[in-house]
C-alpha cells in the first residue's frame, strides 16, 4: 500500500509540474520579450506588470472556433496536437531534480528513454502538416522532418558523451558521478546538446518549419482554438524538458557550489530557470536562419564539434583509468 501511495505522489507531482511550468515559459517570455522589444501591450492585461496576460491568452483560444478542413484526415488532424504534447509528461518522470530518488521513475537506460520519447514529440508537427490538406502545412512539415533528421544525431551524441564520461546510462547516475571540472571539459558537448535540442523544438533561430513571414505558421496554418494552444503548451513543455535534461547532464543537477547540496531541487530549478531565460533571450536576438544554412550548421559544425567530444572524452577516460 505505501508503495502505491509513493507511486502515486511521485506521478501526481510529475503531473503538477507539467501544468504548472510550461505556463511559467509561456508567462515569462511575454514579460522579458516585452522589456526588451518595448512592448506595451502584453504589460497592462489585469494591471500590475501585465499580470493577466496569460490568463487573456487562455480565454481567447478557449472562444475561438474549433475548425477542422473539409479535405484533411480529420481523426489525424485532431490526434496531432497530443502526440505533440504527450511525450514530455512522460520524459518528465524520467528527469532528477534532487538527491534520494527525487525522480518520478528511476530508469536504468534513462538517457536513452528521454531522447527516444523526445524525438516522437516531433512526430505531431509531422502529422499536423501531413493531415491538414494544405500545401503550406506539408511543406512546413517536410521541414520540420528535415530538421528531425540533421539534429538528432549531434543531440545524441552530445548526450553519449556525458554518458561516457560517467560510466552509466541513468539520469541519476550521471549527476551523482559528476564533478566541478567537467564543466570546462563537457562545454562543447553541452553547448551541442542545447543547440540541437533548440532545433528540434522549431525555436527561434531554428524556426524555419513555422516562418510565418514565408508559410504562415507551418504545418499549424490550419489549427484554431485550443488544438493550436496545445501546440504552444508543446513547445513550452519541451524548453522545460530542455532546459532540465542540459542543466541534469551537463550542469551538475542538484550539486551546488561549495558542496551545497541540501537544496539539491532549488539548484536544478535555478539552472533550469537560467537555461530557459537564455532560450528568450535568442528568440528576441537572433533572426532566423535560412534552410540551408540550418542544415549546414547541423552537418558541417555540430556534427563535427560532437565526435570531437567523443574523442576527447575517451582520451581523459582512458588518461584517469
Amino acid at each position: 500500500m505505501s508503495e502505491a501511495l509513493d507511486i502515486a505522489l511521485r506521478l501526481l507531482a510529475v503531473f503538477v509540474v507539467f501544468l504548472v511550468f510550461p505556463l511559467v515559459i509561456g508567462q515569462t517570455e511575454h514579460k522579458v520579450m516585452a522589456h526588451m522589444q518595448g512592448r506595451l501591450g502584453p504589460m497592462y492585461a489585469g494591471g500590475f506588470h501585465g499580470w493577466a496576460q496569460l490568463v487573456a491568452d487562455g480565454v481567447k483560444f478557449a472562444q475561438k472556433e474549433d475548425i477542422v478542413p473539409a479535405g484533411a484526415d480529420r481523426r489525424i488532424f485532431q490526434l496531432a496536437p497530443a502526440v505533440a504534447l504527450l511525450p514530455y509528461l512522460l520524459v518528465l518522470i524520467a528527469i532528477p531534480i534532487g538527491p534520494d530518488n527525487a525522480v518520478g521513475q528511476a530508469l536504468d537506460a534513462g538517457i536513452f528513454f528521454v531522447l527516444a520519447v523526445m524525438g516522437v514529440g516531433v512526430l505531431g508537427s509531422l502529422m499536423a502538416g501531413w493531415a491538414s490538406a494544405n500545401k503550406f502545412s506539408l511543406l512546413g512539415g517536410l521541414r520540420t522532418a528535415a530538421q528531425l533528421l540533421a539534429y538528432e544525431l549531434p543531440m545524441l551524441l552530445a548526450a553519449a558523451s556525458v554518458a561516457m564520461a560517467a560510466g552509466t546510462l541513468s539520469l541519476p547516475g550521471i549527476v551523482e558521478a559528476f564533478h566541478w571540472w567537467w564543466v570546462p571539459w563537457q562545454l562543447v558537448g553541452g553547448l551541442v546538446f542545447f543547440t540541437a535540442g533548440l532545433a528540434e523544438l522549431q525555436r527561434p533561430p531554428f524556426d524555419m518549419p513555422v516562418a510565418d513571414s514565408e508559410i504562415i505558421f507551418g504545418a499549424y496554418t490550419e489549427y484554431t482554438g485550443l488544438r493550436f494552444a496545445l501546440f504552444l503548451l508543446a513547445e513550452y513543455a519541451g524548453i522545460v524538458v530542455l532546459c532540465a535534461l542540459t542543466s541534469v547532464l551537463f550542469l551538475g543537477g542538484w550539486h551546488g557550489p561549495f558542496g551545497a547540496d541540501g537544496l539539491g531541487w532549488l539548484w536544478t530549478l535555478l539552472k533550469t530557470a537560467i537555461l530557459a531565460f537564455g532560450v528568450i533571450w535568442l528568440r528576441v536576438t537572433y533572426p532566423r536562419l535560412r534552410e540551408d544554412q540550418l542544415q549546414k550548421l547541423s552537418w558541417t559544425v555540430l556534427i563535427p564539434l560532437a565526435l570531437a567530444q567523443i574523442a576527447v572524452t575517451g582520451v581523459v577516460k582512458v588518461v584517469i583509468s
